[in-house]
């Protein structure tokens, strides 16, 4: 008895792709098979292309948050004071943050003055956000101490304002385009509650200040308010005189910082509450979480439907292959042979598109950035604004596992929908189908 040949065996890839090349008389088969590529290649595209930008938009949101904010923020809980109000400053800054930097993984403390004033230069003026920090810790922020994205020189914030004449203040790249200043140029704040006179009451305080260093977080919303004061020099301006607004803090693995809090409460004492960058921005990731499911979803049945091409080629295939089928049967093929013919055609179309579709993703987030001033160029600018998006510009980041998502995706589909046309040709009767030849 002859040995039954090996599945795949080189006959069978030979007549699969004979099969493939289809005449002009069986142009209708070759139609359908370049339409199943060309959908199984633009559906991998547009899955890659999409879970590169998703990636790429929270690497890049995550990443502006942690480089221009605290991990954590330490502050007080407050204290009524004898106007009746709710003092929330923090008197022992100092010893607090001694043992707070005791705590296993924090890296850096950093006491703060936080307030909001208006900021004049000429006849422009905005709303800022005013920070006062030391220096030294000011260069631990690398988001703002970047000399590749800043202007100036920070290491002229660390004038001491009370040694020197000179005011030295550091401007988000978005408040120095409101104002219309640069380097070297001067800007004044006003505090409406600057200084109180028992003959006069509350009057505003107006310092002038020279702006040292404008940087630029990547973030919208950070550039276009905040500003940096030296922070004796914020404790002055606002009445803080020996306190402090709260600390920050930041550790060696941010994405832990809920791990951290019984720690950090402990060491901080009694009245101190916490607040951490997920607290922050936690609804925002939660919802582009969501997001990021629903679209896997979405292109997911896009890559269906084109996979679902390759069946309806298949089928036509099928038919017009009827007679070979039964002659091939009738030479002593196997139905396993002629299943494995008709899968490696199904097979080969699916791997094919999937090849292509995974280089031109590959190829859009390596080059997104060539590709999206292209587009903003045609369509006259303004195609991505930053101040509804956050940040500047669409990034793109190639992860492995999402590659390898949007192949597993592609190839499973192709070869399951291949199944079932190929079980019809190999199940169909020899004598049926030369019956009419």
């Amino acid at each position: 008895m002859a040995a039954q040949p090996a599945p795949f065996s080189a006959f069978e890839w030979m007549i699969a792709w004979r099969y493939l090349r289809a005449k002009r008389a069986e142009g209708g088969v070759s139609v359908m098979t370049w339409i199943s590529l060309i959908g199984i290649t633009l559906a991998v595209f547009a899955l890659i292309a999409t879970l590169s930008v998703r990636s790429g938009f929270r690497a890049e949101f995550v990443d502006t948050i942690l480089g221009s904010n605290a991990h954590m923020t330490v502050y007080s809980v407050g204290t009524v004071n004898e106007a009746g109000r709710v003092d929330r400053s923090i008197p022992n800054y100092a010893e607090m943050a001694d043992r707070v930097r005791e705590v296993e993984g924090v890296t850096r403390v950093a006491p703060l003055i936080k307030a909001q004033v208006l900021a004049l230069a000429r006849d422009k003026s905005t709303g800022v956000q005013v920070f006062g920090i030391e220096h030294e810790d000011l260069l631990t922020l690398p988001r703002i101490a970047d000399p590749e994205t800043g202007l100036g020189n920070i290491e002229d914030f660390n004038v001491n304002p009370q040694e020197s004449l000179d005011r030295p203040i550091a401007i988000g790249s978005g408040v120095a385009r409101t104002l219309g200043v640069g380097v070297g140029d001067k800007i004044k704040l006003v505090n409406p509650t600057g200084s109180t006179n028992p003959l006069t009451g509350t009057s505003p305080r107006i310092n002038a200040y020279d702006v040292v260093y404008i940087f630029s977080a990547g973030r919208y919303d950070i550039d276009q308010v905040r500003v940096y004061l030296p922070f004796e020099e914020a404790q002055s301006f606002f009445n803080r005189e020996g306190t402090a607004d709260e600390l920050e803090v930041m550790f060696t693995d941010p994405e832990r910082v809920d791990e951290m809090n019984l720690a950090l409460l402990r060491a901080a004492g009694d009245g101190a509450q916490l607040w951490s960058w997920r607290d922050a921005s936690g609804g925002f990731l939660r919802a582009l979480e969501v997001e990021d499911n629903v679209m896997f979803v979405i292109l997911s049945i896009l890559v269906l439907i084109a996979a679902m091409n390759i069946t309806s080629g298949l089928i036509m295939l099928v038919k017009n292959k009827g007679r070979d089928i039964g002659i091939l049967r009738t030479m002593g093929l196997t139905e396993g042979s002629i299943l494995r013919v008709f899968f490696i055609c199904g097979a080969m179309t699916g791997i094919l598109g999937t090849l292509f579709g995974v280089i031109l993703g590959c190829l859009f987030a390596v080059y997104i950035d060539p590709l999206f001033s292209f587009v903003n160029y045609m369509m006259g600018g303004g195609v991505w604004d930053p101040s509804i998006r956050g940040i500047y510009n669409l990034p793109a980041k190639l992860q492995f596992w999402d590659v390898m998502s949007a192949i597993g995706l592609s190839l499973g589909l192709s070869f399951i929908v291949t199944i079932f046309p190929a079980r019809r040709a190999a199940r169909m009767n020899p004598v049926e189908a030369l019956r009419y030849e």
